[in-house]
């Protein structure tokens, strides 16, 4: 009876915790779908583009970071 106990609680407490999680997660996700969009020179060639510092606008062209801004 007691084991039941301890396993039902543990249970109840790996729900709870991977509730926890997920609700962070999606508050994260939430914040960053509103914000812009910079990357570094570095890192858009990282990505595998190619920075247009020079160009209007200075896009990353390319690679993962295609069509961030680069700051």
């Amino acid at each position: 009876m007691r084991t039941r106990r301890i396993l039902a609680a543990v249970i109840a407490a790996a729900a709870l915790a991977g509730l926890g999680l997920t609700g962070a997660a999606t508050a994260t996700a939430a914040t960053a779908q509103g914000a812009t969009s910079y990357v570094t020179p570095s890192q858009c060639k990282q990505g595998g583009g190619t920075p247009a510092i020079n160009d209007t606008g200075n896009y990353c062209k390319g690679g993962t970071h295609d069509g961030e801004q680069v700051d």
